[in-house]
């Protein structure tokens, strides 16, 4: 069995967390409230491709620069596509860069942006549940970054 890997951000700003509405023509999971996020590419130079893969898709589907902005490990999953692909689910937790204004850099792959609050997340019925987590868990990913430092 072939798994593919995938890399999710959640990107916060202040008390909020950039979500995307996912392109209606996605093959998995199109027009969910979701992360920024695809798949690690085989051609990845060397370095760390988990982070490489996540800095790539953020700049190619809001068009924001991580570059230099540091990165937490928030939790790792495993799915199944809607079309019956296995993946690994790798997300990473970090704060949006100031003066950074996300846009739809790729209308394909992103219907749409939206700001949420955890709280007003916990109460959305359009998010799905493992977004919640994925957030919930960058939360926590987040405050242990910011006790380490």
């Amino acid at each position: 069995m072939r798994y593919s890997v995938n890399v999710d951000v959640a990107l916060r700003r202040g008390g909020e967390w950039l979500l995307i509405v996912r392109g209606l023509n996605e093959e998995h999971a199109a027009g969910t409230l979701s992360l920024v996020g695809g798949t690690v590419d085989v051609e990845t130079p060397g370095g760390d491709v988990i982070t490489d893969t996540a800095r790539r898709e953020v700049l190619e589907e809001i068009g924001v620069d991580l570059d230099g902005v540091e990165l937490s490990y928030a939790e790792s999953t495993f799915f199944v596509t809607d079309t019956g692909s296995p993946v690994i689910n790798v997300v990473l937790a970090g704060e949006l860069p100031e003066g950074a204004a996300p846009v739809i850099a790729s209308p394909e792959e992103v219907a749409g942006i939206r700001w949420e609050s955890l709280p007003a997340l916990e109460l959305d019925a359009a998010c799905p549940p493992w977004t919640l987590r994925s957030v919930q868990r960058a939360t926590a990913a987040l405050g242990r970054a910011g006790a380490a430092a």
